[in-house]
């Protein structure tokens, strides 16, 4: 679940450009950093596992080491994340395929092609989630056979210039640290979706090993692969800055790699593409829908997003609901900026979502294990890692904000700050007269259900 969340092809098909325009040939250093900015901050995630296994996750983690207000608005941008990351990428899935039919002679409209994928998904979140996890089991397996595939025959011919350590040292950042910092932003949500694993504690057999070893197995495996693959794809360009440019200014440069070192993959190619996107979003989709259903369920939203279809066992109407919040926003944005500047925009905005949620997880593991539990505490597991990640996650907020980025990338940053002060606010309304629907408001922004 968490490996096919995070969307390998997605990542290596759409992320390394953006990296790219940031830190030049230092891309692949930049998913090494963040590879390992995820693994230290899976270190807190994975103790609060072992301790609380919950559907519930980062609110129940949070609320336990800070407080229930906390862990509202750690529910909050949980919840934030996700629904922006469904039209981000019915958005990418939209533009890409329009290019991919475009080079055949095929001319359908970019919209077109979103609306299809979000009427697919749709059908597959209303018949219910077993479907739809074995069609992104499926999909991630072919993904990954696909792009490991080419990228060993680029590594092979020895991309444009021969091979070179280049890539993986932070001094080929074309705009030094701050380059780095700010191409993490896409390297970070290169990993969203590693901790997905961590809502499953309720459903899994003996979570307190499994959880934590599914987040690290996921985290290894997944950015290995980012690491080999995006390596292949700035070989594959060249290293130089003309060549990084390139790179930049490419839409989809995995598939230009395809026609340049194995033009018969481009088939294959397309469909990995395409498919990765679909099951990312199906994924993403299936979680927002089951918070719809149990706030309706909890009465913080009409309780008809609550009801059952008799016909299909789903929340059927929060199905439509979601399928309609996510299409108005692809379609408006899509056609305001472009369907892959949307992509970019979103992802930067949930990226700075998410971020908090790992900082607040990670204090809450310092603070849990320090006063609640002192006989299992271990600076570093419970000190010194937990800090490190933190700081690690600082770095590409910090990108963001200084050196002043183009716009409108330099308010990002403080418009999810915008958002954070307002779940604050109601938090602390609720806090004071109403706790019991606090409760009850931070679980089911996390995500649990416990019909499920």
């Amino acid at each position: 679940m968490s490996a096919a969340l995070m969307g390998p092809a997605v990542s290596v098909y759409f992320n390394p450009q953006l990296v790219a325009a940031q830190a030049g040939s230092a891309t692949p250093f930049v998913f090494v950093l963040s590879m390992a900015a995820a693994l230290i901050v899976a270190n807190g995630i994975m103790e609060m596992a072992r301790e609380l296994p919950s559907a519930g996750a980062f609110y129940t983690y949070v609320t336990r080491g800070v407080g229930a207000r906390t862990g509202f608005v750690t529910g909050g941008l949980m919840f934030l994340a996700y629904a922006l990351l469904v039209p981000a990428e019915l958005a990418l899935i939209g533009s890409y395929t329009h290019d991919l039919l475009a080079q055949h002679g095929i001319r359908v409209p970019w919209v077109v092609i979103s609306l299809v994928a979000a009427a697919l998904m749709t059908l597959l979140s209303a018949r219910g989630i077993g479907g739809s996890i074995k069609v992104a089991l499926v999909m991630f397996s072919c993904e990954v056979a696909v792009i490991l595939l080419l990228s060993v025959i680029i590594v092979a011919k020895g991309g444009a210039h021969g091979l070179s350590a280049t890539p993986l040292l932070p001094t080929s950042s074309t705009k030094g640290l701050s380059g780095i910092a700010l191409g993490m932003v896409y390297g970070v949500l290169s990993f969203v979706g590693f901790e997905a694993a961590a809502t499953l504690g309720e459903e899994t057999r003996n979570p307190r090993r499994n959880i934590p070893r599914g987040l690290v197995y996921a985290v290894v495996l997944v950015g290995a692969i980012y690491l080999f693959c995006t390596y292949a794809e700035t070989v594959g360009f060249g290293t130089s800055d003309g060549a990084m440019a390139q790179l930049a200014a490419d839409a989809a440069p995995f598939t230009t790699l395809g026609h340049a070192y194995a033009p018969w993959m481009d088939l294959l190619i397309g469909l990995a593409g395409v498919s990765s996107i679909f099951a990312v979003t199906v994924n993403s989709n299936n979680g927002i829908v089951r918070i719809l259903y149990a706030m309706g369920r909890e009465g913080m939203l009409p309780r008809r997003l609550a009801v059952v279809s008799p016909r299909l066992g789903t929340p059927a109407f929060a199905v439509y609901v979601q399928a309609a919040f996510a299409v108005l926003v692809t379609v408006a944005m899509g056609f305001w900026v472009g369907p892959f500047t949307t992509y970019a925009y979103l992802g930067a905005v949930l990226t700075f979502a998410i971020i908090p949620v790992y900082w607040l997880t990670n204090v809450a593991c310092m603070r849990f294990f320090r006063k609640q539990h002192p006989e299992q505490f271990r600076p570093l597991r419970h000190v010194v890692l937990p800090v490190l990640a933190i700081v690690l996650m600082v770095i590409p907020v910090y990108g963001s904000v200084w050196p002043v980025p183009a716009a409108p990338y330099d308010w990002f940053p403080y418009a999810v700050l915008g958002c954070i002060a307002l779940l604050a606010a109601v938090a602390a309304g609720l806090g004071r007269r109403r706790p019991e629907l606090l409760r009850r408001a931070g679980e089911v922004l996390a995500g649990v259900d416990e019909s499920a």
